[in-house]
């Protein structure tokens, strides 16, 4: 009796933990994104944290969030791991989670957007998680059950933190990539990026390897080693840094086809330069001319020889660590990416404004003489290989859209044959 005693009033104090928890993010989002009253927000942090993030500081953060994704609306769920709560938010422009971790006292240890986190159901039958260094990747397996072509792919996400289905706004390329793909016979493995999921197992001086390739490498050599998938070709899909990664994937995987969407080719600092410009020029109000100085002083320094692994993270471009620059400058995928056996498949979309024709020559030009290298121009497409048309702009992520039939049927083919 006192042993059931213990455990119903231990469950009852996390029950009350939960629920207080719950209402303690609700208010401070209230407070700070709805009556904008950073100085009364600030006092829900731990003081380890306030002395990091100065009321003025918080202000500013806030300013610069509703300026891009327009004034808050509502919270439409709350999820929460352990300390980790997930607040799935509406804005005017996007829905995003607001992730609030809070300590043992219930103070807040920050807050952070991410997009949106679906949470696996007990009796999801395709949920699938592989060891991967320290953690569980969580992800989706789909293998269809009938006219099966013993193909799968594995998807391997952009910048970011993106959950399995690359969820930016209410566009989720790879689930649109996974489903098409299932109906048409092929096995697909997405999973949440360790970014999004696992943020704080990365080292302050994490590198690629660490935020992106190590993960991909692992899941490849998980389906490789699976009795169960010993029959199938394993193929790798990256989008964006993923694609931009392959070569370094590649070298430690040899899978039996590799899939380039929208990788970029050019150093990854001076590619961020080209974005920044541009977003100023059709949008200058929504990133000012401040911000591109910045950041290219910031890409000049990456670019000097000066660079240490002791350059504090905020002289870095995206705030990234040193570590991970000069991973970066030992990588040159382009000379890498010679050395790749297997056949690729290289993809672009003519509006993607993120990555550019530029890149998708550089990768046509030193592949020229590679018979297995296919490439694919898609005039209408963005860097999400959703049609759309106009000046290609941030706008186009917040327009709900489905990644493009033509394409599809082209990576379909590729897969296939």
């Amino acid at each position: 009796m006192k042993k059931t005693l213990t455990l119903f009033l231990i469950g009852l104090f996390s029950l009350l933990i939960a629920q207080d928890r719950k209402d303690l993010g609700n208010t401070f989002i209230k407070t700070l994104l709805v009556d904008k009253n950073a100085e009364k927000a600030h006092a829900y942090f731990d003081a380890s944290i306030a002395g990091q993030i100065p009321v003025p500081q918080l202000k500013s953060v806030v300013d610069q969030l509703l300026g891009q994704l327009g004034p808050f609306k509502n919270v439409i769920e709350i999820n929460h791991e352990d300390d980790k709560y997930y607040y799935y938010s509406e804005f005017e422009k996007s829905k995003l989670d607001i992730l609030i971790t809070f300590n043992e006292q219930n103070k807040m240890m920050g807050f952070v957007l991410v997009p949106h986190k679906i949470f696996d159901k007990a009796d999801d039958k395709t949920s699938l998680k592989i060891k991967s260094g320290d953690i569980d990747l969580k992800g989706t397996l789909l293998v269809p059950d009938q006219n099966s072509k013993k193909k799968l792919v594995i998807l391997v996400h952009g910048s970011g933190a993106s959950d399995r289905d690359e969820t930016i706004g209410d566009n989720k390329p790879f689930k649109d990539i996974a489903d098409e793909l299932f109906k048409n016979g092929i096995a697909t493995y997405r999973y949440d990026k360790r970014t999004y999921s696992n943020a704080e197992t990365l080292s302050p001086q994490f590198t690629p390897a660490d935020e992106t390739i190590n993960d991909a490498v692992n899941a490849a050599a998980y389906f490789k080693n699976n009795e169960s998938f010993k029959d199938y070709q394993i193929i790798i899909l990256g989008h964006s840094l993923g694609a931009y990664l392959m070569p370094r994937i590649a070298e430690k995987t040899n899978a039996s086809k590799y899939i380039f969407m929208a990788g970029n080719a050019r150093p990854m600092q001076d590619l961020i330069v080209d974005q920044y410009e541009y977003i100023h020029k059709v949008n200058p109000a929504g990133l000012p001319e401040e911000e591109v100085g910045k950041i290219k002083k910031q890409v000049a320094f990456v670019n000097s020889g000066k660079l240490t692994v002791d350059t504090p993270d905020s002289e870095l471009p995206l705030g990234l660590p040193a570590a991970y620059w000069k991973y970066l400058q030992a990588y040159h995928p382009l000379e890498e990416v010679k050395k790749i056996k297997s056949p690729m498949f290289f993809a672009q979309g003519g509006r993607d404004y993120q990555v550019t024709e530029k890149d998708f020559s550089l990768w046509k030009n030193t592949l020229k003489n590679n018979k297995s290298a296919v490439f694919k121009w898609y005039p209408f497409l963005s860097h999400l290989f959703i049609k759309g048309s106009g000046t290609p702009s941030p706008k186009d992520y917040t327009v709900k859209g489905n990644v493009d039939q033509e394409f599809l049927n082209d990576l379909i083919q590729f897969i296939l044959k």
